[in-house]
């Protein structure tokens, strides 16, 4: 997790890849297409992971509106890279939001019924136990407080600095790491509980 200071604190080639990044952005507000594709491949996984863990129904489909809604607007973007970070989790987040309460009006979906299902994957055991760790981790998430969850998600999936998580969801900074310092200890709590009861 990268902190304000992350970049002072980071390696040689990481602070090449924030660099390039960087200069990406300023080609995007450029009118560069290629730009807009580099953004898209470098920051996409991190809004789609807090999409996806936050609940959101089709994730895919979520990260390209709030890309679709940005880019439009990014010659407008003030702050450089953290800037369009910061944005791009703004739309994510109030999207989100929206997509949640919409479909908690909607009838429940039918359940998925593998054995109707005739599609065929790979199937090996390395999925399997990647697949458990991941549920795992996710349950894990879903018992926290939706504020604690957004924050914790923001910062570890989205890697978004404190000041950055405050702006999206509009709380100080202080609170911010209040909520994250919550979430962790509860976490925490709830691990050693389960390992026990193992």
């Amino acid at each position: 997790m990268a902190g304000a200071g992350g970049a002072s604190r980071r390696g040689d080639g990481e602070r090449v890849a924030e660099q390039q990044l960087e200069d990406a952005f300023s080609a995007a507000q450029a009118g560069a297409a290629w730009a807009l594709r580099v953004l898209y491949e470098e920051l996409a996984p991190r809004v789609h992971g807090y999409v996806r863990a936050r609940g959101a129904g089709e994730p895919e489909d979520l990260t390209s509106e709030v890309f679709l809604a940005v880019f439009p607007r990014i010659s407008t973007v003030t702050g450089g890279v953290a800037g369009l970070r910061t944005l791009l989790f703004s739309v994510a987040h109030a999207r989100l939001v929206d997509d949640l309460r919409r479909r908690s009006r909607r009838e429940p979906f039918v359940p998925y019924q593998p054995e109707h299902d005739a599609r065929t994957g790979p199937s090996a055991e390395d999925e399997a136990v990647t697949a458990l760790a991941t549920a795992d981790v996710h349950a894990l998430i879903a018992t926290l407080p939706a504020d604690q969850r957004d924050v914790l998600l923001m910062r570890v999936i989205s890697d978004l600095t404190v000041d950055q998580v405050a702006e999206v969801l509009g709380r100080s900074p202080g609170a911010v790491k209040q909520l994250q310092r919550r979430a962790l200890l509860a976490l925490r709590a709830r691990a050693a509980d389960e390992a026990v009861a193992r």
